[in-house]
């Protein structure tokens, strides 16, 4: 009968002793906090399989000059003039010949590549060297007019540009330079 009444007294005592701890931890969002935070399962499934084989995209060296990036030369090119710079924009039709004798910038007609910013400077430069020429022969002939200079300059030019070169037409249209 004692057994019978300590383990009596056990039982009753016990669910004083036992209790649940005050800081319950849970592993899982609520079902509320699960909406509210939206579903990236099919993001993160893409991010994962494209993690998982990088690959590089197959651009052909055409595709990429489509693009306006230009390839890295293999080799400087130390021995390239601002006339073989020019020269090439010519024929690349980013830069035209201008019947009034000026570069003109034609960018729209521009093939393989772009035009950089050091290249827009050398059309600058050399439109300012132009200039400066005809004022020159204008001192030297004074008699003559500054559009007759600027004329016969540009028909002993012409002779001299690329052929294929990008050139304005007295009607004021663009066309290569035939040669």
């Amino acid at each position: 009968m004692r057994l019978l009444g300590l383990l009596l007294l056990t039982v009753l005592a016990a669910p004083g002793c036992i209790r649940a701890p005050e800081i319950v931890m849970v592993d899982r969002a609520t079902a509320l906090e699960e909406q509210a935070a939206g579903s990236f399962k099919d993001m993160e499934q893409r991010l994962a399989r494209a993690g998982m084989s990088p690959t590089p995209v197959p651009f052909t060296p055409n595709q990429l000059e489509e693009l306006g990036i230009q390839p890295t030369p293999l080799v400087e090119n130390l021995g390239k003039t601002q006339a073989d710079r020019l020269d090439d924009l010519l024929w690349r039709h980013c830069v035209g010949e201008g019947k009034d004798g000026l570069l003109a910038v034609t960018r729209r007609n521009c093939r393989a590549g772009r035009l950089s910013p050091d290249d827009v400077a050398l059309v600058e430069r050399v439109n300012r060297s132009r200039l400066q020429l005809w004022q020159w022969m204008r001192t030297v002939r004074p008699d003559v007019s500054e559009e007759t200079v600027r004329r016969n300059w540009h028909q002993a030019h012409a002779a001299g540009v690329i052929c294929g070169g990008w050139v304005e037409a007295a009607d004021g249209t663009w066309g290569e330079k035939k040669c």
